[in-house]
């Protein structure tokens, strides 16, 4: 875990998480505020992500929602492409491919995602943490506020802070339900009287107040001993993985700093920098902890207090514990790029799968128990069934045609089939061949699937006939 400052006996610094207190109560975290290339790095990269989390409902291609997740109906759009229950193999392979992601990304990165792209991380350190430095002070000036008595000053830079804390988190949970049922769900609910909508209203009010709770007072505890994404790394983690780490080979022994360059001591002045600007309240230097989500701020602050006692940055950085044991620093070695590899071809196949997904599935079965029939003299006729799956919201209406030999399809009745929004259509049709392309028993068929004119898919059929020579 991490070192408590006070702790008499370094030996035993594993014993205790670091945002608990020894009688269990939460230990209110009040981390310095970082500064440095990679945190303004991340700032931007911060803007970016709100962005895309708020605009992303509001986006529609070919008129449907560039995502969607409409778990009551089983309504999945992803890129625009609708998933439905009839996709449960496509999302089966897609939800195979993304735990080998998490798999093998662990294994390299260790828990780069925690502190580059987890949206916890996101609005906690880069938004709501940012609002208490702008209304609270610095981490100083916090903790003085945290234990003065409610007076005039502290009631009124708590209740702008909660209440901006409480309009975010329902601005969130807007956005959220705005993935679920659509924004032009969400409006209309919105615009009509709330006395319509009670069970939205109430589901909508108790997520605000999650993720009020969650950023107001649970803060970096999803992070410690909530999210099952933090207690799995610990499992995959190994030597070879990249993490935040600090190079004990060049910073030991600790020591205040002198110019002396014979005084025995590491590049670390014991300056505490590190500790302070931590969101989890870690001593990076004691080694690979539990609570570190990979942030970062304690390698700006370092590289800060190397640049300003002239020393060489880098004493805390990415690495693995391999490479800070042998002292290199090139940490993009032979396995990272395998799985760097392996990483991408995953995303590729992913990629495919929704790409190369037709709107319109078929499949032709022959019409159980039955044989080929004989149509006068020179031509002979096969059963089928064909069951058509609509993955769109629109109506279909298509058309059958042979592609690869003689001969034509009769649906009884009709010319064309319609297929209903997000619907199975199954429909009986006979194929009639010439006697005189079966040079077989069986031979294997083309049949082309027609809307408006333009084929959209080909399927595949088999279609028996007598054995040849025999009349």
């Amino acid at each position: 875990m991490a070192i408590s400052l006070t702790d008499p006996n370094p030996d035993d610094f594993r014993d205790h998480l670091t945002t608990i207190e020894s009688d269990g109560r939460q230990r209110w975290i009040i981390p310095k505020m970082p500064k440095g290339k990679i945190y303004s790095i991340r700032k931007w990269l911060s803007y970016f992500y709100y962005l895309l989390f708020f605009a992303t409902p509001f986006i529609k291609v070919n008129g449907r929602p560039l995502m969607l997740f409409d778990v009551t109906s089983s309504k999945f759009i992803l890129f625009g492409y609708i998933f439905g229950p009839q996709d449960f193999f496509i999302l089966g392979l897609v939800t195979l491919a993304g735990l080998l992601f998490i798999y093998f990304f662990t294994l390299a990165y260790g828990r780069v995602f925690c502190g580059w792209m987890c949206p916890q991380t996101f609005f906690m350190e880069m938004l709501f943490r940012r609002i208490d430095y702008w209304i609270l002070g610095d981490a100083p000036r916090q903790k003085v506020l945290r234990k003065k008595s409610w007076d005039g000053e502290k009631i009124r830079k708590y209740g702008l802070r909660y209440g901006l804390y409480f309009f975010i988190s329902f601005l969130i949970s807007n956005t959220f339900l705005a993935y679920i049922i659509g924004t032009d769900a969400l409006m209309q609910m919105i615009s009509e009287p709330p006395s319509q909508h009670w069970g939205e209203l109430i589901s909508l009010l108790i997520f605000t107040f999650v993720f009020f709770s969650v950023f107001a007072f649970i803060r970096e505890q999803v992070c410690t001993n909530i999210c099952p994404y933090g207690r799995l790394q610990s499992v995959l983690l190994n030597k070879k993985s990249i993490v935040v780490a600090y190079d004990y080979g060049r910073g030991e022994p600790r020591g205040k700093f002198t110019k002396k360059e014979d005084s025995g001591l590491g590049d670390c002045i014991d300056c505490f920098q590190c500790v302070q600007v931590c969101p989890t309240g870690i001593d990076i230097r004691n080694g690979t902890q539990l609570e570190c989500v990979n942030c970062t701020a304690c390698i700006d602050a370092c590289d800060n207090i190397m640049e300003a006692v002239k020393r060489p940055k880098g004493l805390i950085r990415y690495a693995s514990e391999e490479n800070i044991a042998a002292g290199k620093k090139d940490v993009f070695n032979f396995r990272l790029k395998v799985y760097t590899t392996l990483l991408s071809a995953l995303i590729i196949v992913i990629a495919l799968l929704i790409v190369t997904r037709k709107d319109m599935n078929g499949v032709i079965l022959r019409t159980k128990g039955s044989l080929y029939q004989e149509r006068g003299t020179d031509s002979l006729v096969n059963m089928y069934n064909i069951k058509f799956t609509n993955k769109t919201d629109k109506h279909q209406t298509v058309s059958l045609k042979l592609l690869n030999t003689e001969g034509h399809i009769e649906m009884p009745g009709i010319t064309q089939i319609d297929v209903h929004p997000d619907d199975v259509t199954n429909m009986p049709f006979f194929i009639v061949l010439p006697r005189s392309v079966m040079h077989d028993t069986k031979k294997n068929l083309k049949v082309g699937v027609f809307k408006n004119g333009k084929k959209i898919n080909t399927l595949q059929a088999t279609f028996s006939g007598p054995i040849p020579g025999f009349q």
